[in-house]
């Protein structure tokens, strides 16, 4: 077992990704902190975070909250003024 200390942080996310984070995260009994972690953990050490199994839980997430993004638009996304800003101007 390892000791850690965590942070909050305010990061901002695409809001269909955050949906589906979240499911994944309800559905594997782990918080959306824990899932996140881990995913960044693999990925700094090149291996996928996810069985196929896990793959086709994400496909079926995917589909049921709409999100199309890929590896491929992760330098292509623009935000539209004002959305999900949380400050009122």
């Amino acid at each position: 077992m390892t000791t850690i200390e965590r942070v909050q942080t305010g990061v901002r996310l695409e809001k269909r990704l955050v949906k589906v984070l979240k499911a994944l995260a309800e559905h594997r009994d782990m918080s959306l902190g824990e899932l996140i972690e881990g995913i960044v953990l693999h990925a700094f050490e090149g291996q996928t975070p996810f069985s196929p199994t896990t793959l086709e839980t994400i496909g079926q997430l995917k589909r049921i909250y709409g999100m199309e993004l890929g590896a491929a638009d992760s330098h292509r996304l623009v935000e539209i003024a004002g959305e999900g800003d949380d400050h009122p101007s």
